[in-house]
């Protein structure tokens, strides 16, 4: 995905988290950090996704928050968690980040899943991050069963439906589909795109979120 990126000149927005990767390791472990430098120097915009993948799963009582680790020590135990223990969770990215590159994430985040709600999105914002969603055409599906959406279909759905503006999110990697959507999908997306007048920026470019991904396409 990198390497298609770098081909066309496209600088995107990496949400990252602590996640399991192909190697057996963790995608923020040091032994990635050679390659997270990689991306800053090509000039890609970071944001937090959770460090251990944190799923939101409902407002608790007395202002706490419900949450479901997917990594980490806690996985998969559910638990309650003040907001500013919420807010922890998002920095501890930042501050994994910095020790890899030198350099801090952007202000922004996305909840795994995109699973929100009042309570976590001001948790975050009281500790200086945006949360970033993306927009309805910009699921590219690449969550879903391969047998029932293969790649053919999700990738024509993309080319058609995205629009001016518009948020377009994918993942690096998903275990459970079987036919992985990256990259094959990901050059021709990107050549169609070009081919109907669309250009690509990083949220830092964003009006709603920058100094005006994901990806953000505009034509």
């Amino acid at each position: 995905m990198a390497a298609t990126l770098k081909r066309h000149d496209i600088r995107a927005t990496f949400f990252l988290a602590n996640e399991k990767t192909v190697r057996g390791d963790y995608s923020l472990d040091p032994s990635w950090a050679a390659f997270w430098k990689a991306r800053v120097a090509e000039g890609h915009a970071f944001g937090s996704h959770t460090f251990d993948h944190v799923y939101f799963t409902g407002d608790g009582p007395h202002g706490t928050i419900g949450v479901k680790p997917q990594f980490g020590p806690a996985a998969g135990q559910r638990a309650r968690w003040t907001p500013a223990q919420y807010c922890a969770e998002i920095k501890r990215v930042d501050a994994r980040f910095a020790e890899l590159t030198g350099h801090h994430l952007d202000p922004i985040w996305r909840a795994p899943g995109g699973k929100v709600s009042g309570r976590t999105i001001a948790a975050a914002h009281n500790c200086g991050y945006a949360h970033v969603g993306w927009a309805p055409a910009g699921f590219s599906g690449d969550e879903l069963s391969s047998s029932a959406f293969p790649n053919a279909v999700l990738l024509k759905k993309s080319l058609e439906n995205l629009r001016d503006g518009d948020v377009f999110m994918a993942h690096m990697g998903i275990w459970s589909r079987r036919d992985p959507w990256a990259p094959a999908n990901l050059e021709p997306l990107i050549a169609g795109l070009e081919k109907k007048g669309f250009c690509f920026a990083t949220l830092r470019e964003h009006p709603g979120f920058g100094k005006g991904s994901t990806i953000n396409v505009t034509k």
